[in-house]
């Protein structure tokens, strides 16, 4: 019987929310154990299962992972997410990479004092829309193509999506000028795992839920 993996984390998006999105989208089934007490982080740290004192944590194939990027990693490797060669690999990096500034943005800001949060969030939109977004818009122009990289499904595209999706949580038009991106939202979103997971009760996290 294949155990199911177990995410650890805090109850939220944070640096977990893209785990979770790309085992979603392979379709793949998981767990989660939520630190909740200071208590359940330093039992962790105790135990030596926390590498660099930091969690997003991942128990999977007999292994402990933690980092973020190495998670990530090795998840679109194992899915087949990662591309059919290094150089489809390196451009998938290079997109998930510039996703995940974005996300950060974002994730930050929510920590943000309320009299600067709304002018930070506002300079996020505006980055999305003038640095962000239009890289991508012309990556599929370009290409011609359904996906990003290889004219397959890819962490590259799951990641777009998650990005896409936080930003239209800010401004719903936010894709207004950006028409093949927004093809790219429809059509991807309509994939059944992600269509699965894009619906009330799954484990993705709500905005509230930094």
């Amino acid at each position: 019987m294949t155990t199911k993996p177990k995410l650890c984390y805090f109850r939220g998006r944070g640096r977990m929310e893209s785990i979770r999105w790309l085992l979603a989208a392979a379709g793949v089934e998981f767990e989660e154990e939520f630190i909740e007490t200071r208590e359940q982080y330093e039992k962790l740290q105790k135990e030596g299962l926390l590498l660099f004192g930091q969690v997003p944590m991942v128990e999977i194939d007999g292994m402990v992972l933690t980092q973020t990027r190495a998670i990530l990693s090795y998840l679109a490797a194992k899915y087949d997410s990662y591309g059919k060669d290094l150089k489809e690999t390196v451009r998938i990096n290079m997109y998930a990479d510039g996703t995940l500034d974005l996300m950060m943005m974002i994730a930050l800001a929510a920590f943000k004092p309320p009299e600067e949060k709304e002018e930070n969030l506002t300079l996020i939109v505006k980055k999305a829309k003038t640095r962000y977004f239009p890289v991508f818009e012309k990556i599929l122009n370009d290409r011609g193509e359904d996906f990003l990289v290889g004219n397959k499904f890819s962490w590259a595209d799951i990641q777009l999506l998650e990005v896409i999706l936080m930003v239209e949580e800010l401004d719903a038009s936010v894709l207004a000028d950006f028409p093949l991106l927004k093809a790219f939202e429809a059509r991807i979103s309509n994939i059944p795992t992600i269509r699965k997971f894009l619906q009330p009760g799954s484990p993705r996290k709500s905005i509230l839920q930094f």
